[in-house]
């Protein structure tokens, strides 16, 4: 039934790819470009601090946000990942997981608000997050690969299209969910439209954004071992070389490495958020 219909959707796929990469690969090139210097800037940063400093900042602020067992188990963890040898590579993921969650604040963060502030807005967008949660991260590695070569800049692109979402519903979630009445009672005392969203709004949404922030975080680590596909660094290198030679035990070293690493960020960033 279909034989003689069959729409050819990938070959306008390959020809629209390509015809980007012939005429505007320049352009693609200046968008990488602050993804790099933020990206460079972070790694240089977390490889010119020694071991220990990184470490106690991290328990400084596991201690602050949520308490003495916490920083014990951060200072653990960080510590096992060292003497397991992945010091190197999990600065790298860090640093790429930094990049993106800026990325994605700064991106998801004026979107949610937008969203959240307006019905049509959150129609038209909606859609499009259904689409960024939904294909497999597969699919749009071949492109951004096209347009922006492999390494560790392609990697974070790739994130930043799987972990934005969440911190757009959830701030879009957020600013909905401030009582009506709150919002009449500042407009009432003669509050402008910026008064209440920033002094209003935001304040009592910021336990949800930041649950959508945490969110992000967890998607993003879990991109870590896919983005190694497309050339970069970090955590996932171990896992796809454990993979490629059949070497159980180094694929197991990266994923612990990934899940201890994983298990701090979440605990920080769920404290964060009940203390606000």
């Amino acid at each position: 039934m279909f034989d003689d219909a069959t729409i050819p959707l990938d070959q306008w796929v390959s020809t629209f790819v390509d015809w980007l990469v012939d005429n505007h690969r320049e352009f693609f090139q200046m968008l990488k470009w602050p993804v790099e210097q933020l990206l460079t800037g972070f790694e240089h940063g977390l490889n010119a601090m020694h071991p220990a400093i990184i470490i106690g900042v991290v328990c400084l602020i596991a201690w602050r946000v949520s308490g003495k067992r916490l920083a014990v188990f951060s200072m653990a963890s960080m510590l096992l990942v060292g003497f397991l040898g992945l010091w190197e590579d999990t600065m790298i993921t860090l640093a790429m997981v930094l990049s993106s969650v800026v990325i994605c604040g700064l991106l998801g963060v004026p979107l949610g608000i937008m969203a959240g502030r307006s019905d049509r807005f959150q129609t038209y967008l909606r859609p499009v997050l259904d689409a960024m949660q939904t294909t497999p991260a597969f699919v749009y590695l071949v492109p951004i690969v096209m347009l922006f070569s492999v390494g560790n800049v392609a990697g974070v692109l790739a994130t930043i299209i799987f972990a934005l979402p969440p911190i757009v519903r959830l701030t879009s979630l957020g600013i909905r969910g401030v009582h009506p009445e709150l919002v009449e009672a500042a407009q009432a005392f003669g509050a402008t439209r910026w008064q209440v969203l920033f002094k209003v709004q935001i304040p009592l949404a910021m336990p949800t954004i930041l649950a959508g922030l945490n969110q992000t975080i967890m998607m993003a680590l879990s991109m870590v071992v896919i983005a190694a596909l497309i050339g970069a660094g970090g955590l996932g290198s171990p896992v796809i070389l454990g993979l490629n030679t059949l070497d159980i035990g180094r694929a197991v070293v990266g994923g612990l490495g990934i899940v201890l690493m994983a298990i701090v960020l979440d605990r920080i960033t769920q404290s964060m958020a009940q203390k606000k």
